[in-house]
């Protein structure tokens, strides 16, 4: 599978972004999708995650009740709703898809990856 994300910017403390990532070339409803950040000189770090099913989401404790993850089946894409942006969420935003299960916050466990897409925060 391909994915290809999108939505990033330059934005203030306090805002809002969408993130968006499309898959193509793949059964994406077989997919656990997946949302890791990396910032400039930081291991890339899990965000967030939802099942193939769409039932099961999981946060990192720091972007919980902030960022919201939704797949649309229909439309091969899953999106990151990220809110109440800080500087410390600055970073390089990647989409990813697994079919293993387990593990869900090891990115060695995910084939594929989107190019990234990036998140600049002004304090």
């Amino acid at each position: 599978v391909q994915l290809q994300a999108c939505g990033g910017g330059l934005v203030q403390a306090g805002d809002s972004l969408r993130l968006s990532c499309s898959a193509s070339g793949g059964t994406f409803s077989a997919y656990r999708m997946t949302w890791f950040r990396q910032a400039p000189g930081k291991e890339r770090e899990f965000v967030a995650t939802v099942s193939a099913n769409g039932a099961m989401t999981i946060y990192a404790d720091s972007v919980s009740g902030r960022f919201i993850i939704s797949r649309d089946d229909a439309k091969n894409t899953v999106a990151l709703q990220v809110n109440s942006l800080k500087p410390e969420d600055a970073a390089v935003y990647y989409c990813a898809a697994s079919t293993i299960p387990g593990a869900i916050r090891d990115s060695r466990l995910y084939a594929y990856w989107g190019q990234g897409t990036l998140v600049t925060v002004s304090s």
